[in-house]
């Protein structure tokens, strides 16, 4: 595996007066100071910057704080949460079903509100509203009641106890007066965001943002003043305009990243609990065959998937624990590469190779479609990588590139290319929903196909109800032991997420552990506000 590049190479940001005609007529009055600004070239569209629904919800935002945001020493570790809005580490009962959170006194929203405790409540009880229709209501559940105390201090209690509960207070916090009634979707927020964080949205395009640092930031203002993020969904489009000098920095596909030779240009390879994995189908006569699921599984060569498709930013994953976890993670729960003992599970389990060498039992065949979003580089070359990779063992894989919504009405019937770990700041929210059975909230790309794993429920709920440590750590070591027997998934890879950046002279501070999550928000610029020269 590649190590990951730490080190920025110096370099005169000569490359941004290429677009200075292009940021004059995207702002009103545009810098005159070019080296206190950013230029950065996002895959995703812009916009959609409403919290409810889900916009910055790790604490990662420069439009949004939460009562806690993350403080990382470097991406080998679970980032320390650290009070943001929150004057102090947030206080529980002793069975963790009361929290405590006392506000920062003296902040302002952008329009020059201030900060109270109703803002906190309605952003909360907003995302628990089935009326927003918030995406991310499921991993809130346990919020039984919020309510402020008093106009510096709110008030959690939970439906049940959840120690974990810190990790869910990163949520970026709008005001009370612009939380509306109604779709999340359709929110003003979307296009006209209004929070307390360190930039201002200041002009917005479908192909362009630009953001000015809010002089009145409650942490100070950020010596980076102005970001421009322009939307090129084409990853050789970005690749070229960074070659060109025209960006300050992009987030690039691994294979495209190893591919820089240019000396000004730096690639930023940042560890994740990220991974990437193919979910197998319960109704399908051969993936439903746990003998074959595990075939599946020791049949992969995941260190040359990562070294060919990844380039070698990556870490082989055989579930979705992450070594990050410390304790709780079982380096014994992974399945190794053994073809030919795969063949033999298949044989043993009466699976027969037939005269075109695809194995048949019965009247069925070894056979299943896998689904991938066309638009996605890297999950179509990890598609291709698995069906070649299991091809040899007599499995005939269909690959099928589509859009999101026809993957969802096949979710159940097709295996599919999926990624985890949006929210990996906490291990309870990294793995309940992509193990545990399913229920009527469980999101529609968690354990699609609704397997349930002998055990695995009863330790999930053990883990993520326990006060005690030591009984988390057993029950996910308990997990992780059950999932290897009866595994549900084919995990190929933890992803580096990999960004090319210019060195531009500023001290940027450390990476963070990312989650799926990823673009210009994280990477190099995670902390943009706390850069200093």
């Amino acid at each position: 595996m590649r190590s990951r590049a730490r080190i920025y190479t110096r370099a005169a940001i000569a490359g941004l007066a290429a677009l200075t005609a292009a940021c004059s007529t995207a702002t009103s009055s545009p810098t005159s100071d070019r080296s206190d600004m950013l230029v950065l070239a996002d895959a995703q569209p812009l916009g959609e910057y409403n919290p409810i629904n889900g916009y910055g919800e790790l604490g990662v935002s420069p439009l949004y704080d939460g009562l806690m945001r993350p403080q990382s020493q470097s991406d080998n570790t679970i980032p320390e949460l650290v009070p943001a809005l929150a004057a102090s580490q947030p206080i529980s009962n002793p069975d963790h079903t009361v929290w405590d959170v006392a506000l920062r006194e003296g902040v302002n929203f952008h329009d020059g509100t201030p900060l109270d405790a109703g803002d906190v409540v309605a952003t909360y009880r907003s995302v628990l509203d089935p009326g927003t229709g918030s995406e991310i209501a499921a991993s809130y559940d346990m919020i039984d009641t919020v309510t402020a105390v008093d106009e510096l201090h709110v008030q959690f209690v939970l439906r049940y106890p959840y120690a974990d509960f810190p990790a869910r207070l990163l949520l970026g916090i709008a005001p009370s007066e612009l939380i509306a009634d109604g779709p999340a979707r359709d929110s003003q927020l979307n296009t006209r965001p209004v929070g307390t964080g360190p930039y201002t949205l200041t002009e917005l395009r479908p192909d362009q943002a630009v953001f000015k640092a809010n002089p009145n930031y409650w942490a100070g203002e950020p010596e980076v003043t102005n970001l421009v993020l322009t939307y090129e969904p084409d990853d050789n489009t970005r690749a070229q305009h960074m070659r060109s000098g025209a960006l300050s920095g992009t987030v690039i596909p691994p294979l495209l990243a190893s591919s820089f030779t240019d000396p000004a240009v730096s690639i930023v390879a940042v560890r994740t609990a990220d991974w990437r994995g193919v979910s197998l189908p319960s109704t399908n006569p051969f993936t439903s065959d746990e003998r074959a699921r595990i075939a599946l599984n020791i049949g992969v060569d995941r260190d040359s998937i990562i070294e060919h498709v990844l380039a070698g930013y990556g870490e082989p994953a055989s579930t979705p624990f992450n070594d990050v976890y410390g304790d709780s993670y079982n380096p014994h729960a992974a399945f190794d590469y053994a073809p030919e003992e795969a063949k033999r599970i298949l044989d043993d389990a009466g699976w027969i190779p037939a005269a075109d060498g695809i194995r048949t039992k019965g009247s069925h065949r070894a056979e299943f479609t896998l689904m991938y979003p066309a638009s996605d580089t890297t999950r179509r070359d990890l598609a291709h990588a698995f069906a070649s990779a299991v091809q040899p063992l007599g499995i005939d894989v269909s690959l099928h590139g589509a859009t999101w919504d026809e993957i969802e009405r096949h979710a159940q019937s097709a295996a599919i290319l999926l990624g985890g770990g949006d929210k990996p700041y906490s291990i309870d929210t990294q793995v309940y929903e992509t193990l545990h059975s399913r229920s009527p909230n469980t999101p529609t790309y968690s354990n699609p196909a609704n397997f349930t794993i002998p055990g695995v429920d009863e330790a999930l709920e053990s883990a993520r109800r326990s006060t005690d440590p030591h009984v988390r750590t057993a029950a996910y070591q308990q997990v992780q032991d059950a999932y290897i027997q009866h595994p549900t998934h084919v995990f190929l890879a933890f992803l580096d997420h990999t960004y090319a950046t210019t060195d531009n002279t500023w001290d940027t501070g450390p990476l963070v552990l990312e989650p799926h999550t990823h673009g210009t928000t994280w990477g190099p610029w995670w902390n943009v506000a706390r850069w200093q020269r």
